[in-house]
């Protein structure tokens, strides 16, 4: 099983159905069905975890988390900001959450196996470079880590600060500082 596969499988058996809303008249938004939100989501919600909690059963139990406050969360969506926008916002306020009930982040969140066919050598050096960005992405501020977890997952400066309520600005100077760290804590130039 793939980890989307298994991501899915994880979130979504343990929610109830939630089916989108029928639109009304003036153009009304419809809810999008939280099974559907998770699936499409699922890889990024995984990631989100990833840099908050180390330890798999507690990713696990994070990941269940978000499931259900998205599930909670899902009717007061209004299409303001884009629902991937909307979705990570909940998540990264659930782990903030479970971050101060556990402070303590322990262990790697990288569980892959290596393909057959792939060159050892280069998926342990891949595999390696990806634990010590984690590690280090771990050891940013709280506001710092949010904003690089997002652009690492592709989201724009105004869709970050959309997801977090910081202005574009704020938004670029917590990710040049944070970028800025994270060179020197990985001893890389560019």
């Amino acid at each position: 099983m793939d980890s989307a596969a298994a991501t899915r499988s994880t979130l979504a058996p343990a929610l109830p159905d939630a089916s989108p809303s029928p639109p009304a008249a003036g153009g009304a938004i419809v809810r999008p069905n939280v099974e559907a939100v998770l699936h499409d989501h699922g890889p990024m919600l995984a990631r989100i975890v990833g840099s908050y909690e180390g330890e798999r059963a507690r990713r696990e139990d994070l990941l269940q988390e978000i499931s259900l406050a998205i599930w909670r969360a899902l009717p007061s969506w209004r299409g303001e900001a884009s629902l991937r926008t909307f979705v990570a916002r909940v998540a990264h306020n659930r782990a903030i959450d479970a971050l101060s009930r556990q402070r303590r982040i322990e262990e790697e969140l990288d569980d892959e196996h290596p393909d057959p066919g792939d060159d050892p050598l280069r998926h342990a050096e891949a595999h390696q470079r990806r634990s010590n960005l984690l590690e280090a992405v771990r050891r940013l501020p709280l506001g710092q880590r949010q904003v690089v977890v997002l652009a690492l997952e592709g989201f724009s400066l105004r869709e970050i600060g959309d997801a977090l309520a910081l202005e574009e600005n704020t938004v670029a100077q917590r990710l040049s500082r944070s970028r800025r760290q994270l060179r020197d804590w990985l001893g890389e130039t560019a």
